[in-house]
């Protein structure tokens, strides 16, 4: 399921705000035409008698087809001169009409029964912007990853800071790049302020642009949204049990910052083993090292974040003091 019924509920209502907006403003327009314009009036009064004669013949398959010719001709001969009046005034051919965002599907959403690609677009906007209500989703891109903040000065452990934020940059695009159902999960390992919720959006901005549904939220919003859920207290959530196991690409951000509890070690659990069943990948980053982990849960969270997700370690200095 791409997308919940959520997202897909918006977009239908942006598409008819789109259409009634646009029908509204045609009216006016044709109101103003008539009041400025009688001979238009009387020409698209002509036009209609003339298309209801055509659809009578139709409807009664009437054999004349001289007739429907000598009507389609004076259809032809009205729309001309009615174009002629309104060029001669100001006005654009197609001023009786609803000027549409999108020509192609007329703001319906669909053509033939097919997704229109402003659907498609719509969609991807719609699942932005929820995105984007939680995080800096338009910052956080591949392209502002800005290595220059990272030491290229050796630490003690011969590792270079820089160098190793490149490696799991690359990595990261080249994941975003091709994911889909069934890829890798990703744990990104490293004290605060080191760019790992950057690149988990990053990822998020590829996978939203390549039509795909994204769930984004910190461990403790998540857990505390499903327990409401749980117990009934379900107005305004923002995180369902639906949405975050049904999501295409899941991203848990600072995991270990929520309330230690059962219920919370559960849930946890519950996501976490839950995607890696479905094949639903998910991104999870962490200011705790995995060892501080393997303390803090218990066996079956981090077994799974062992076998399962591929760890990426940031290391140097907070980069926001920079």
């Amino acid at each position: 399921m791409p997308y919940s019924n959520d997202i897909y509920r918006k977009a239908e209502r942006e598409l008819e705000r789109r259409r009634e907006r646009a029908e509204l403003i045609a009216e006016e327009r044709r109101e103003e035409i008539r009041r400025k314009l009688p001979e238009v009036d009387k020409l698209q009064r002509e036009l209609a008698g003339v298309g209801l004669e055509i659809s009578r013949l139709f409807f009664l398959k009437e054999e004349a087809p001289a007739k429907l010719e000598e009507l389609k001709a004076k259809s032809k001969a009205l729309v001309a001169q009615r174009n002629a009046v309104l060029t001669q005034n100001g006005y654009d051919e197609d001023a009786m009409k609803p000027d549409f965002i999108c020509p192609h599907c007329e703001d319906k959403g669909f053509i033939g029964g097919r997704m229109c690609a402003c659907h498609k677009q719509l969609l991807k906007d719609i699942m932005r912007r929820e995105v984007s209500r939680f995080a800096p989703l338009e910052r956080c891109t591949f392209d502002t990853f800005d290595l220059n903040y990272y030491s290229d000065t050796p630490l003690e452990n011969s590792v270079i800071p820089r160098q190793r934020a490149e490696k799991i940059s690359d990595a990261a695009f080249r994941y975003a790049q091709g994911f889909q159902r069934g890829s890798k999960n990703i744990l990104f390992l490293g004290s605060t302020g080191l760019g790992k919720t950057h690149l988990s959006l990053a990822i998020a901005n590829v996978v939203i642009n390549s039509g795909l549904s994204v769930c984004y939220g910190t461990s403790q919003n998540i857990c505390d949204d499903l327990r409401n859920e749980m117990f009934g207290r379900d107005n305004g959530l923002d995180y369902t049990k639906d949405k975050v196991l049904q999501a295409d690409l899941l991203i848990i951000d600072d995991l270990g910052t929520e309330i230690e509890n059962q219920y919370n070690t559960a849930t946890l659990y519950n996501i976490i083993n839950c995607r890696i069943l479905s094949g639903r990948p998910t991104v999870i980053s962490t200011n705790y090292d995995f060892d501080e982990l393997l303390d803090k849960y218990d066996q079956r969270i981090t077994s799974r974040l062992n076998g399962e997700y591929v760890k990426m370690t940031l290391v140097g200095t907070d980069i926001r003091n920079k």
